[in-house]
């Protein structure tokens, strides 16, 4: 039982991962623009989540290989795994300081009179002493014991909203896609199925039990969607339009100002734990898809000079003001390429003679087509955002642009489908 729970707390890191600022703001903006219409979209990308998350950590305990190696050994081409490998590392670069900016908006909401500079050097220092003190195998725990409080306070929080129950079961199982929500709905999908998480979740699989990993691993996303779900009802509370001051302040006009601290909370907690998560996924990645990384250990220099790097740049950013744009930019091309793309080499792995008798049933095959089709749309939409943005228009998922995408998307659909089917006549 003593095993069992540690196993569920080590586990939480994943939870961690996904719940930082971009999760805050995307699911209350949902909540505030369409109440509780767009739950369905979060129980879709949770459970989506689930299957892609598990394929990765089974891919790396059957085969014995990391995700990267794995990827490499499959389809015999090193710039394939290092684009993903790069790409995910340029968006944790680009992220953290999204990360770090965040945290320091949760304490600002307390008004602790407190320079932002200040904050910034805490967050970056005390982020650099549990990496660089701690077994990165150990910093999972302490990551779960954060995301527990802040997902207590979260839930409270939503317990306290006055909300609908019929409302809520509807908008939970009815898919809908009211007015103008198709890029938000595509928003939650993207800020919980993350393409760093997934290098991560593999990396902390390494050398353990399959029973244990998909235990834990399926009740820390659960979870981790539960909190996204409480902060999503949390924000239908808003009466004008969303940010972090209008929450806090309609928080604590409606609850008292405890309601407000449990807010700025986690906020802070969602951005802390997500700047020390995406550090230490960046460098599991590079480990992973270097070919001299199965011989760094978690002390090694190489090892602890990648997360050094991701956070010593976002604290760059955070301190100076400056914001990453031109890499972000980039940061988004590439990572809407990188989920489809890192989705489809698992639907690949899942399938081939690597994983024996371990291979995807018939309803895994379903349930990561369904996943692959929602993230390719996905890809397919940030890409185009990304390259509006560069030429200085505007994107708008509306007509043709949105034919294209949904095209290109079956496209994909199709061709793995075929590919799949080559996997399995291989099997046999």
């Amino acid at each position: 039982m003593k095993s069992k729970f540690w196993n569920y707390i080590f586990w939480l890191v994943i939870a961690a991962a996904f719940i930082g600022p971009g999760t805050v703001t995307t699911a209350a903006s949902a909540g505030a623009n369409y109440q509780l219409q767009l739950l369905w979209a979060l129980l879709f990308s949770t459970l989506a989540c689930i299957v892609v998350q598990e394929a990765a950590a089974r891919v790396t305990i059957v085969s014995g290989k990391s995700l990267g190696q794995a990827i490499k050994a499959r389809f015999s081409k090193s710039s394939f795994v290092w684009f993903i490998g790069i790409s995910i590392f340029l968006g944790c670069l680009a992220y953290e300081a999204g990360n770090i900016l965040g945290a320091i908006s949760g304490l600002a909401l307390l008004n602790l009179g407190i320079p932002q500079w200040v904050f910034t050097c805490i967050i970056a220092g005390v982020s650099f002493l549990l990496l660089f003190l701690e077994k990165t195998k150990s910093v999972p725990q302490i990551l779960g014991a954060l995301v527990a409080i802040m997902g207590i306070g979260l839930f409270y929080a939503a317990m306290r909203v006055d909300i609908n129950w019929s409302d809520l079961a509807n908008g939970l199982l009815v898919p809908k896609l009211p007015k103008g929500s198709t890029l938000i709905v595509l928003g939650l999908i993207g800020t919980t199925i993350v393409p760093y998480n997934i290098f991560l979740g593999s990396g902390l699989a390494e050398g353990k039990e399959l029973k244990s990993v998909r235990s834990g691993l399926i009740f820390s996303i659960l979870l981790g969607g539960l909190v996204s779900m409480a902060v999503l009802i949390v924000g239908t509370s808003v009466a004008d339009r969303f940010s972090f001051n209008n929450l806090y302040n309609q928080l604590i006009s409606d609850h008292g100002n405890f309601m407000g601290y449990v807010f700025a909370f986690g906020l802070f907690g969602a951005g802390f734990t997500s700047t020390i998560t995406a550090a230490l996924a960046g460098a599991l990645t590079i480990r992973s898809v270097h070919p001299k990384g199965i011989s760094w250990s978690d002390h090694s220099t190489q090892f602890r000079l990648l997360w050094i790097a991701i956070i010593a740049i976002g604290f760059g950013f955070g301190i100076s003001g400056i914001k990453p744009i031109p890499v972000i930019i980039a940061a988004q091309a590439a990572n809407g390429l990188i989920l489809p793309v890192l989705t489809f080499a698992l639907c690949l792995l899942c399938n081939s003679k690597m994983l024996g008798e371990h291979i995807n049933s018939l309803w895994l095959n379903i349930a990561m087509m369904i996943t692959l089709f929602a993230t390719s749309v996905l890809g397919f939409i940030n890409v185009s955002k990304a390259i509006h943005s560069i030429i200085g228009s505007s994107f708008s998922f509306t007509g043709a642009n949105q034919w294209v995408i949904f095209t290109l998307s079956i496209a994909v659909l199709t061709f793995t489908l075929l590919q799949i089917q080559k996997e399995r006549r291989v099997n046999i």
